[in-house]
């Protein structure tokens, strides 16, 4: 009797039994739409494509304008423990090489990311970035380190995340460094073929 109570329940609860699984998009400006609407960036076109296609997810974007690594990986965990995410994206390291910041700091930075992402239960997401070409070596060390970083930790990598508007400077605000609204769509489309089998 007791079962059946409990399956009536389940069956005609107006509360959803299963919440939605979260992504959590761990980035610096370029994923929290500096200069913007907070609507306009990437993570939030990611929510609504992912409505409007009937996928099970939310999005809980954490990205701070000037984050680094080293910031990003201090949040982490508590980030973790609240919205206890299906999937992490970490796009994080701009501002470190921007700021000319040790790669090893880095890298070390990024796979405790990932480890602690990977024992609370997520997949993880990369995302990597390059540098202007006056930073010289430091920019080819720079951008190498996401791909060595993904294929060490066998983990899914985006290698450039603003790779279709990197070259396009009309998808850029009057900073140089921060894509506009026309931008993020294209970003979106960019990501999502990384992202989509992570979903399942």
């Amino acid at each position: 009797m007791r079962l059946a109570l409990f399956l009536f329940a389940l069956l005609f609860s107006s509360a959803p039994v299963f919440a939605a699984k979260t992504i959590l998009v761990m980035g610096d400006s370029l994923s929290a739409g500096y200069g913007i609407r907070p609507e306009q960036a990437w993570p939030a076109l990611l929510a609504k494509r992912l409505h409007d296609k009937r996928f099970d997810y939310s999005v809980a974007n954490l990205s701070i304008s000037g984050e680094t690594s080293a910031g990003g990986r201090s949040r982490l965990t508590p980030a973790l423990r609240q919205h206890k995410p299906a999937i992490v994206v970490i796009a994080l390291g701009s501002n470190d090489g921007l700021r000319g910041l040790p790669l090893p700091q880095m890298r070390d930075n990024l796979n405790a990311m990932i480890d602690a992402a990977r024992a609370s239960g997520a997949k993880v997401l990369l995302a990597g970035m390059r540098l202007p070409p006056n930073y010289g070596p430091y920019a080819t060390e720079f951008f190498a380190s996401f791909a060595d970083i993904a294929r060490n930790k066998k983990t899914s990598l985006l290698e450039f995340l603003l790779e279709p508007v990197a070259t396009q400077p009309e998808f850029f605000q009057a900073d140089t460094l921060h894509p506009t609204a026309e931008a993020q769509p294209l970003i979106l489309d960019h990501l999502w073929p990384s992202l989509a089998p992570l979903l399942k």
